[in-house]
C-alpha cells in the first residue's frame, strides 16, 4: 500500500517540521500565481510530507495577501490528499482558555470579498458541497492525538474568519459572541473551500491564544500576548502532528470520507464546452471528471 500524501498548512509561528528525513524544497508553478513560499517535502512516521508555511518564512504575508489558491493547488500537485491547518486564533468562549486547543467542524466567512476563493470560473462552474467544511475522519484523528500529546481540546467549534489584518473591535467581538461562535481566525477562508474543491481532506489544529477583546478580566488581544502562548504551544502542535500521522499510516481506511469525490456531481457545465486554456489549468483538480 502507498504511502499516504500528507500536507500541512503552518500559521503563526509554525515555520517548519521537525523530525522529517529526506528533506527537500520543491517550488511549484501554478496558473494562478506563486504560493506563499516553497513547498518542504520528507518524510514522518511513514508518510510523506508536505509543508507550506502559509505566511511564508518569516511571515510576510498578511491573510488577505495569502494566495491560497496557488497553496492548494501546489498541494494537489504534490499528490496532497489530506492537509492539516495550523492556526492561531482568539477564544470566544469563557472556556477555551488561551493554551487550549480546538479542532473546529465549522466555518463562518466573515471576509470582505478580497480573496480568491473558488478555482471555478473562466469558462466552468461547479457547486461543491460544503455544509460540513472538514473532514470529520481527519478531525477524529487530531481530537484523539491532541489528547495524546497531554492538551486541553475542544471537538467542534465554530471558526469564525475575518478579513484582518487588524483585530476586532469590542463591538464586532460581542456581536460575534452573540452569534455563537467559539473561535475568531483569519486565514481558514477560502482555505478549507478550495481544499474540498480539490477534493483533499482538511481539519484544523486552531491554538487559542488569547480571548480577543469582550473578555472584561483580560487585557486586549496583542500581538505580544500572541506570540507568548504561540511559543508554548507550537511543540504541542508538533506533537500532535506526528502523532496524527503516525495514526494515518496504522489506519489502512486512510479516506473512509466524502471528501476524494466532493467533485463527483459538482460541475455543472458540459465538459466540451469548458475552454481549453481553463482545462488545462485545472486538470489536475477537474480532469478526472471532465475527460473521460
Amino acid at each position: 500500500m502507498k504511502k499516504p500524501v500528507i500536507g500541512v498548512i503552518g500559521g503563526s509561528g509554525l515555520y517548519e517540521i521537525e523530525g522529517l528525513k529526506e528533506v527537500r524544497e520543491v517550488a511549484v508553478e501554478t496558473p494562478f500565481g506563486d504560493p506563499s513560499d516553497v513547498f518542504i517535502t520528507g518524510v514522518l512516521a511513514g508518510a510523506q510530507m508536505v509543508f507550506l508555511p502559509r505566511h511564508g518564512r518569516g511571515h510576510r504575508l498578511l491573510p488577505s495577501e495569502v494566495n491560497y489558491r496557488a497553496n492548494i493547488y501546489g498541494m494537489k500537485t504534490l499528490g496532497v490528499e489530506q492537509i492539516i491547518s495550523v492556526s492561531a486564533v482568539g477564544s470566544m468562549r469563557e472556556d477555551i482558555v488561551p493554551g487550549h486547543i480546538v479542532v473546529p467542524d465549522q466555518f463562518f466567512d466573515r471576509t470582505q470579498g478580497k480573496r480568491a476563493g473558488t478555482f471555478f470560473g473562466s469558462g466552468v462552474v461547479g457547486h461543491v458541497q460544503f455544509a460540513d467544511p472538514v473532514c470529520a475522519v481527519l478531525s477524529k484523528i487530531l481530537v484523539g492525538a491532541a489528547r495524546s500529546a497531554g492538551a486541553t481540546v475542544h471537538d467542534g467549534g465554530t471558526y469564525i474568519c475575518i478579513e484582518g489584518p487588524n483585530f476586532s473591535t469590542r463591538a464586532e467581538s460581542n456581536i460575534f459572541r452573540g452569534w455563537g461562535v467559539d473561535i475568531i481566525g483569519m486565514t481558514n477562508l477560502p482555505e478549507s473551500r478550495l481544499a474540498r474543491e480539490a477534493e483533499i481532506c482538511y481539519a484544523t489544529i486552531a491554538l487559542a491564544t488569547d480571548y480577543d477583546c469582550w473578555h472584561d478580566g483580560h487585557d486586549d488581544v496583542s500581538v505580544e500576548a500572541v506570540i507568548a502562548i504561540i511559543q508554548q504551544n507550537v511543540a504541542t502542535a508538533r506533537e500532535i502532528i506526528k502523532t496524527a500521522v503516525a495514526r494515518i499510516v496504522e489506519d489502512r481506511r486512510q479516506r473512509d470520507c466524502q471528501c476524494a469525490d466532493a467533485l463527483q456531481y459538482a460541475i455543472m457545465t458540459e465538459p466540451s464546452l469548458i475552454p481549453a486554456e481553463t482545462r488545462q489549468a485545472l486538470e489536475p483538480i477537474i480532469g478526472k471528471y471532465i475527460n473521460r
